[in-house]
Parts: C-alpha cells; sequence; structure tokens
C-alpha cells in the first residue's frame, strides 16, 4: 500500500554547516568536508529550519519509503564524520609465522610481508581521506578518517588482501581483522 507522504528529521548539531543542492548533500565541519550525492534516490531533501534537514518520500510503496532512513543514516553519518572522525582498530591474527606491516610516510599505504611465509608483498592504498598507522600495542594498525564508507573499505581491502588461499580457513585463521570500530573522539 503507497503513503501519501512520509517523512523523517535529521537535528543538526552546532559548528556543522548542511548545503542540498539538486540532491548532492555538502557538509562542513570542525574535522573538515565531505559530500555525497544521493541522486539515485528518488527523495526531498530540504531544510525544515535553521538546525533540522527534512526528508521526505512522496507516494512511497515500502521498499521506497525504507530508503527515508538509508539516506538519514548517510547524512547522519556525514555529521559524524566532521565532527568527531571514524576509527578501525585491526589486529594482526598468526599461530606461526609472525606478520610484518610497514606504512607508508605520508600514511596512505600499507604493506603487509611475512603471511604465512609469503615471499610476496601485499600492498594495500587507503582510499581518499584515510591513514593508517602502526600503534603502540603489538600487532596493531588504526585507520582514521572521516568518510565512513571510505574507512570501512580500507579495512575490508586490507582483511581481503590476506585471505588465506587452498587451505582449511578453520583451521589456519591468520589474517588481519577489524577489532574496534568507532569515533576518534569519545564521548
Amino acid at each position: 500500500m503507497k503513503s501519501i507522504s512520509q517523512e523523517r528529521d535529521i537535528i543538526i548539531p552546532e559548528g556543522v554547516s548542511v548545503k542540498v543542492d539538486a540532491r548532492i548533500v555538502t557538509v562542513k565541519g570542525p574535522r573538515g568536508e565531505l559530500t555525497k550525492s544521493i541522486r539515485h534516490v528518488n527523495v526531498e531533501v530540504t531544510r525544515a529550519s535553521k538546525d533540522k534537514l527534512r526528508v521526505r518520500v512522496w507516494h512511497g510503496a515500502r521498499k521506497h519509503v525504507a530508503c527515508i532512513r538509508t539516506v538519514c543514516s548517510h547524512i547522519e553519518n556525514m555529521i559524524k564524520g566532521v565532527t568527531k572522525g571514524f576509527e578501525y582498530k585491526m589486529r594482526f591474527v598468526y599461530a606461526h609465522f609472525p606478520i610484518n606491516a610497514n606504512v607508508s610516510a605520508d600514511k596512505k599505504l600499507i604493506e603487509v610481508r611475512n603471511f604465512l611465509g609469503d615471499k610476496n608483498t601485499r600492498r594495500v592504498q587507503m582510499l581518499d581521506g584515510v591513514t593508517v598507522d602502526l600503534t603502540s600495542n603489538k600487532d596493531e594498525i588504526v585507520l582514521v578518517g572521516n568518510d565512513i564508507q571510505n574507512v570501512s573499505q580500507s579495512a575490508a581491502t586490507i582483511q581481503q588482501s590476506v585471505l588465506v588461499k587452498n587451505k582449511d580457513i578453520r583451521k589456519f585463521l591468520d589474517g588481519i581483522y577489524v577489532s574496534e570500530k568507532g569515533l576518534l573522539i569519545k564521548e
């Protein structure tokens, strides 16, 4: 059954400016600026008041109405990103051959060596706005950025680069796994 109009409001905190132009959302905050196009979703994004953004769907069926929450979540994640930032921690897991990792000077590239005793070096380039660094803890790296999609995709690319091939993955649990994810600035 179609509903005539469904809507959801997003509260914009102080110190953050949100601009919507032809369904391209730009969010500016203390940590930087993020831009995302939501033109592929047929929703109406308007400013309800000075500190509120309204996402509305007209004559939407169930799947179309579900897009409201998705768009709101994307915009809320952009607001969190420019105010607090996102942080993913990853741990090296190995049984025998210790995994070595080197981070480039600009913190945009990580090189993984000696995975399962393998001689080849796996190089993973970080996406835009994401930096990788070794932490003080042994066998741990941290990925930091404003865009949650770029941070999580970079973490997934690192994890996928060290997949165990041609062995029983129940026995060979070696790899680099996400151990913790959250906001960079905790409350």
